[in-house]
């Protein structure tokens, strides 16, 4: 069987959502090869300290990518501390321009806290509007609920929680186990 033949790897759903001085990133656990659920439970939110800077990222797409990718997030915020957007800006150049970087199959969304960027493999470093970003096979579902819940009397994370709610109950690719890290300015 050849890599063309294999079902897709699809799963995922990403919310990061800003409110009130706080940024919540959360993600779902679920891993699924074609019509297969593999993993409930993984964790593709992960919070990272390179130099004492604090930054939370979430990840979708292909794992090993996005482990590549955080990695050399890390080594981009060691060269340029408490500066994400020229750190996002670096990577995503690298991403762009390096053949071997090209290849990787992966989105994310990172937070200092202050800023949030959603990351991709075409160059992009995208500051969402409307304090809300999502990204992933469900991200769209949790995009739309968090925006129609922006003006309700909910904190960040009450918001990211309820999206990736309704998201999990639409998206078959999307589940309920959630992982969530909340971050300050």
């Amino acid at each position: 069987m050849t890599s063309e033949e294999l079902p897709g790897w699809h799963g995922t759903t990403i919310i990061g959502v800003k409110k009130n001085g706080k940024v919540v990133i959360a993600g779902d656990g679920q891993v699924s090869l074609g019509q297969t659920v593999i993993k409930g439970t993984a964790r593709k939110v992960r919070r990272l300290s390179p130099g004492g800077f604090d930054v939370v990222a979430g990840f979708a797409g292909s794992t090993a990518d996005a482990f590549a990718l955080l990695e050399r997030l890390e080594t981009k915020l060691e060269a340029t501390p408490g500066q994400l957007a020229r750190a996002c800006v670096e990577l995503a150049k690298d991403w762009r321009t390096d053949k071997y970087l090209q290849k990787l199959e992966a989105m994310l969304i990172v937070t200092d806290g202050d800023q949030m960027f959603v990351i991709t493999g075409a160059g992009d470093v995208l500051e969402p509007e409307h304090n809300v970003t999502a990204i992933g096979s469900g991200g769209n579902f949790a995009l739309a609920a968090a925006r129609g819940l922006m003006e309700a009397d909910l904190d960040a994370e009450e918001i990211a929680r309820k999206a990736m709610a309704i998201a999990s109950d639409i998206c078959v690719y999307t589940n309920g186990n959630l992982t969530v890290e909340t971050i300050s300015a």
